[in-house]
């Protein structure tokens, strides 16, 4: 028997832990209200913050609370086009606005939407990362649910109850700009966790990788493992279902229905 590999450390070693101090907080739309379900509340943008660790800005946004004289401040994602003193309105009869968080059900067909909640209530699941928006395709009224074309193509339906910001979070573009050099790659990682320089398997020796040693870098066995291997061999194509590269023409999310 070897050394552990990395794949098992990073289960147990605090060294690979996210570098969460610098961080502003969690990214939430408000937490679902009576206001928010009849009619809609209205706040106002204070800051566009930088979060380490998240290629999207964060923006700071104030409501007054309903309830006691003062004033809740929420961290949402920024949408492209926010601006500080901006008005956000959240609930059933906002406005179809940039930044304006609305149910699906009051969005139209073909409205571009982002941190989207997978369920009523969770304050937002999908396409929360930079330049990432959701489609909303079709509404089924019978049902109470709506299909969303999500930023991997796939295709989702969720209720027509979970509540969307309209518009695209900012951002985007950012992976078009190359690294260049590798100065750029440690700070970008830093930031984030403890998962860069990346070291291939084969590149290693026996000791601490399956696919390690032998005379020329060569994996010496087949890179498929069963989902059920023990953990120090649980490396490479786990539990694949089909290997190799995707042939023909790929069939995006719109193409199938």
């Amino acid at each position: 028997m070897g050394k552990y590999v990395q794949a098992q450390r990073k289960g147990k070693s605090p060294i690979f832990k996210a570098h969460t101090r610098t961080r502003k907080g969690a990214v939430k739309l408000r937490a679902i209200d009576y206001a928010e379900r009849r009619g809609y509340v209205r706040g106002v943008v204070k800051e566009i913050l930088h979060d380490p660790g998240r290629g999207a800005p964060v923006a700071k946004i104030q409501f007054l609370n309903a309830y006691r004289f003062k004033r809740d401040t929420e961290l949402m994602v920024a949408t492209e086009g926010m601006y500080t003193g901006q008005f956000v309105y959240c609930g059933k009869k906002a406005t179809l606005n940039i930044g304006n968080v609305l149910p699906l059900k009051q969005v139209p067909e073909g409205t571009i939407v982002c941190n989207v909640e997978a369920k009523v209530g969770d304050r937002g699941a999908f396409a929360r990362g930079s330049g990432c928006f959701a489609v909303v395709i079709s509404h089924d009224e019978e049902k109470g649910t709506t299909r969303l074309r999500l930023p991997s193509g796939g295709k989702k339906t969720v209720s027509s109850k979970v509540r969307a910001q309209i518009g695209v979070v900012a951002g985007g573009g950012r992976t078009d700009k190359p690294m260049l050099k590798a100065g750029r790659a440690y700070h970008k990682y830093a930031v984030k966790r403890n998962c860069w320089p990346k070291i291939r398997g084969v590149a290693k020796n026996p000791v601490e990788h399956p696919f390690g040693g032998g005379n020329h870098q060569h994996i010496g066995r087949p890179s498929t493992v069963s989902q059920e291997a023990p953990s120090g061999r649980k490396v490479g194509l786990i539990g694949a279902r089909r290997t190799g590269r995707l042939r023909g023409v790929k069939k995006l999310g719109q193409d199938k229905d």
